[in-house]
């Protein structure tokens, strides 16, 4: 009786801890060209940071921009989707973990323009750039500065 109940125990504490680590990180969709390396690195990165990804091959990502409500101008060579925000471009880790636990009215978070030394864009120097939070009016603002 006692081993059974241990085993129980056992069940719900691992299924507790797993549950626990999707709610921290829940499941971002991202949609992007099939022969996009960049693509395919920024979701190597998102999963590097606790993220379960579902990447779909799409023939024209920017459907996907237009769907969420981004601005055109902001446009990348693809689009993620999570709890509700759009994600577009090389939108680090930390600042979507830090929009979720914020939870702002907003569209989601925006990395124009494919700099390099953002996450997937990774080469010989990093530029600075900005992480733009898209408000629910289409304007946006810096939500973070990388150097």
């Amino acid at each position: 009786m006692k081993r059974h109940l241990i085993l129980k125990a056992t069940i719900v504490g691992m299924l507790s801890v797993n549950l626990a680590a999707t709610a921290a990180n829940p499941t971002i969709e991202v949609y992007k060209s099939e022969s996009c390396g960049c693509c395919s690195e920024w979701v190597k990165h998102l999963e590097a940071n606790g993220f379960t990804v579902k990447a779909k091959n799409v023939a024209n990502p920017s459907d996907y921009r237009e769907k969420f409500g981004m601005p055109d101008e902001l446009g990348s060579c693809h689009t993620g989707f999570v709890q509700g925000y759009a994600l577009e471009g090389h939108v680090p880790a930390n600042e979507i973990k830090r929009l979720i636990a914020e939870k702002p009215k907003a569209k989601g978070l925006a990395v124009p323009a494919m700099p390099v030394g953002s996450p997937g864009m990774e080469g010989p120097r990093k530029d600075p750039y900005d992480v733009l939070l898209v408000k629910a009016d289409g304007k946006y603002s810096v939500y973070k500065h990388y150097n």
